[in-house]
């Protein structure tokens, strides 16, 4: 049985992957890297911040997960040149004060994003169908590795978003996706539907090279009803008459 994570690993982890996401922070801001730039070698980065090399790349799958990175098989972790997101953290400080409902976002998220894997649908160029492709082969590799999956998982949902060719859309859904990250991952190591989960993005993926954006929405709606019923049983939640509203006239 796996063993069970302590607050204290929880935090030094977490610092730890700080410590690479303000290093990878402060290079782009004295302009050392650009968009496009590649990041220096694994070895050279972790001898820097003299950490080991299987903690840089945790640090660097949060950055990819953000959007700030994107590694490609083969030639190594790349700035991204894709929208990037709002500030994330403001939608965790106005879910706090407003008291946003975990419904609450998967409602806005079935708005969003169902419209945006239409767009997707209409729009997905052969590269970024690629993209979609390699990423649902690497959440079924990933099966037995849940916080590889949800890298893989968030990154899926991120090309989506340029894929529907709106940078409005996919700057929203990039603070979207790293707030979904920043939560996810604190819970992820207890879902057991990850084989369906990756299941319905392949669905997804298949709806959108097939450039059937109807297809497309009704897959991207089946995956987040279930991502749903799955993150509440993940922090033990059951799903209660509070969880949703009764009536939609009365939301």
């Amino acid at each position: 049985m796996k063993s069970k994570e302590t607050p204290a690993d929880s935090a030094s982890h977490s610092q730890l992957t700080q410590q690479v996401v303000e290093h990878v922070r402060s290079l782009i801001d004295r302009g050392e890297l650009n968009p496009g730039d590649r990041l220096p070698p694994e070895r050279e980065l972790a001898r820097t911040l003299k950490i080991s090399r299987s903690t840089l790349r945790s640090g660097i799958g949060f950055l990819s997960a953000m959007g700030v990175l994107k590694s490609r098989h083969g030639a190594g972790t790349f700035v991204s040149t894709g929208p990037a997101a709002l500030d994330s953290s403001s939608l965790s400080v106005l879910g706090s004060l407003h008291h946003f409902l975990p419904w609450q976002m998967f409602e806005a998220r079935l708005v969003v994003e169902s419209s945006i894997a239409a767009l997707a649908a209409e729009r997905a160029t052969d590269e970024q169908i690629a993209e979609l492709s390699e990423e649902v082969t690497e959440m079924y590799a990933a099966l037995d590795d849940p916080q590889q999956y949800l890298v893989h998982d968030v990154r899926f949902h991120r090309t989506i978003a340029r894929a529907s060719g709106n940078p409005i859309l996919g700057a929203l859904m990039e603070t979207i996706a790293s707030n979904l990250y920043d939560n996810r991952r604190l819970t992820v190591d207890n879902s057991l539907d990850l084989k369906e989960s990756a299941g319905m993005h392949r669905e997804i993926y298949r709806a959108i090279r097939s450039h059937n954006p109807p297809a497309a929405r009704k897959a991207m709606e089946d995956h987040l009803n279930l991502a749903r019923m799955s993150q509440a049983s993940e922090v033990g939640t059951p799903q209660t008459a509070t969880d949703t509203p009764a009536d939609p006239a009365k939301r």
